[in-house]
């Protein structure tokens, strides 16, 4: 059975007790940006950790734009017991718990992760990055290959997504949303709901956006820095240039119904991840996780034997 705890702050240098651990981090103020032309400043990230045998590496997962850790709660837990492997959820900056900042660019996000993983005792780690995420992997991989045991892209690759991918609509759809204050949580839900059916007619893809909406004194608000996501969407949507390949094994992992990934995209993907192979998930679109769970966690298996 899975035990957790709850750790407000993960004292410096810590390796992380037995058991599982939680953190949630208060959301810090807008000046925690980085100066132009400065290294980014690593946030503490929010996470969730389940315990497992340390000698094999971790498995972390990083979630996709507008979402967060939560995303993966009942896969990080099959895949705990069925590999005995630790395993982490993070929230990114901009997401779920972790703090907000005005810095939105990958090489932020990879610097916390920087700081993150080795504090944790995580590293050299599998990396399992969907979307936003496995950009966040790939980079990380590509800046930091030590820390980095094996990594896998779900439904992304190292190239600009395609402005047809929706989440400007979504962005936009969401900040329309006007909710009364006090209303009861569950009408709030339906209310927002309906606001966001015009723009989002898929109503998993609004169920997904829909986690973000928390209530805060009384009042519903989305707890995704949407101020910060729109003004760096298309950085979100690039890939910073990168010429160094990352040599351990990797995995592109690929929703049979999505077009996120096109195949002139490969010899970029070739370039950077010379070790990379290709698997499709059948009857999947661009959450692959959410739309075929066994088959991902039965991929993500396969690529740790």
């Amino acid at each position: 059975m899975l035990r957790w705890t709850r750790a407000w702050r993960l004292p410096h240098g810590a390796l992380g007790a037995p058991g599982s651990s939680f953190s949630r981090v208060p959301v810090a103020p807008s000046s925690s940006g980085s100066r132009e032309g400065a290294e980014p400043r690593p946030l503490l990230l929010s996470y969730k950790l389940l315990d497992g045998e340390a000698a094999l590496p971790a498995v972390v997962f990083l979630h996709g734009l507008l979402g967060s850790k939560t995303n993966f709660n009942s896969i990080a837990k099959a895949l705990a017991q069925q590999t005995g492997r630790r395993v982490l959820t993070v929230d990114a900056r901009n997401h779920g718990d972790s703090p907000h900042s005005p810095d939105m660019s990958y090489e932020a996000m990879s610097q916390d992760l920087q700081g993150l993983l080795p504090q944790l005792g995580l590293v050299p780690c599998v990396l399992v990055g969907h979307s936003m995420g496995g950009k966040t992997a790939m980079l990380l991989a590509l800046q930091r290959p030590e820390l980095v045991e094996r990594l896998v892209a779900v439904d992304i690759s190292p190239v600009e997504t395609a402005s047809s991918s929706g989440f400007e609509a979504y962005m936009a759809a969401m900040r329309a949303i006007d909710i009364p204050d006090e209303v009861p949580r569950s009408h709030a839900r339906k209310l927002a709901d309906g606001q966001l059916s015009s723009v989002v007619q898929d109503m998993a893809v609004r169920q997904f956006l829909l986690t973000n909406l928390v209530e805060v004194g009384g009042r519903f608000t989305w707890r995704v820095n949407l101020d910060a996501l729109t003004q760096h969407l298309d950085k979100i949507m690039a890939f910073p240039l990168q010429q160094e390949s990352y040599p351990g094994p990797t995995l592109f992992l690929l929703g049979g119904n999505s077009k996120f990934v096109h195949p002139s995209h490969h010899p970029e993907i070739m370039r950077l991840f010379p070790r990379a192979q290709m698997q499709t998930v059948p009857n999947a679109g661009h959450w692959v996780h959410a739309d075929r769970p066994q088959d991902f966690m039965a991929a993500i298996r396969g690529f740790l034997v």
